[in-house]
């Protein structure tokens, strides 16, 4: 059985008024064992493609290598627009070593509801896939489930939208199309997506997740 520990501590800027909450990194990550391409932070695998499309949404001229000047690209963006990362599990176990998320047992979370509570300023959580289990929506509402707190649905088109009530507070909850490679066949079969496909057939499965993902990070 592999431990699959998260590399990463939570980065939060103290004005953060959005939270990206995904699952782990590749168990690479864990051992400092980088690809070309990899970037030693939050969702820095060249496999994803967060990172991609926010460089392509807000124009930053990202490095896409294992070097500082590529992760203080990445921090100085989440400081100057205010968005957190958070990934709400901390450490599983696996039998295979890979980053599915249906392949984690013996899951550990972090408690998003206190990191609300701390950043006071947070009123939009950004989860990197849906409610498939043990993605970040299924292990969070897990938590609020434990915490009596009632998870409003807004929309229950993709992406998905939430609202829930804590510290006094309305937070807004998105399911965001998975950044992972993974995600592309389920991509390919959303309604939304086929129609543009069929509009313009050089449209793919990361031009539609920058489309869906500018509307929620702006």
């Amino acid at each position: 059985m592999f431990k699959h520990q998260h590399p990463y501590a939570p980065y939060i800027p103290k004005t953060a008024t959005k939270l990206i909450v995904g699952t782990l990194p590749p168990p690479r990550f864990c051992n400092k064992e980088f690809k070309e391409g990899d970037v030693d932070f939050c969702y820095g695998s060249r496999d994803g493609y967060l990172w991609i499309i926010l460089n392509r949404i807000f124009k930053l001229n990202l490095l896409f290598e294992p070097t500082p000047g590529a992760i203080a690209q990445r921090k100085q963006f989440l400081d100057d627009y205010g968005i957190g990362i958070c990934d709400i599990v901390a450490s599983a176990e696996r039998e295979k070593v890979d980053a599915s998320d249906l392949g984690m047992k013996n899951v550990q979370t972090r408690n998003i509801l206190w990191y609300l509570k701390e950043f006071p300023f947070i009123d939009t959580l950004l989860f990197m896939g849906g409610n498939s289990k043990n993605g970040p929506e299924y292990l969070f509402r897990k938590q609020l489930k434990e915490h009596q707190i009632k998870l409003e649905a807004i929309s229950l088109n993709v992406p998905r939208i939430y609202q829930f009530y804590i510290a006094n507070r309305m937070v807004k909850a998105v399911s965001l199309t998975s950044p992972s490679g993974a995600a592309n066949r389920a991509v390919g079969a959303i309604p939304a997506y086929k129609a543009l496909k069929k509009k313009h057939p050089n449209f793919n499965t990361i031009d539609f997740r920058v489309l869906q993902y500018a509307k929620h990070f702006k």
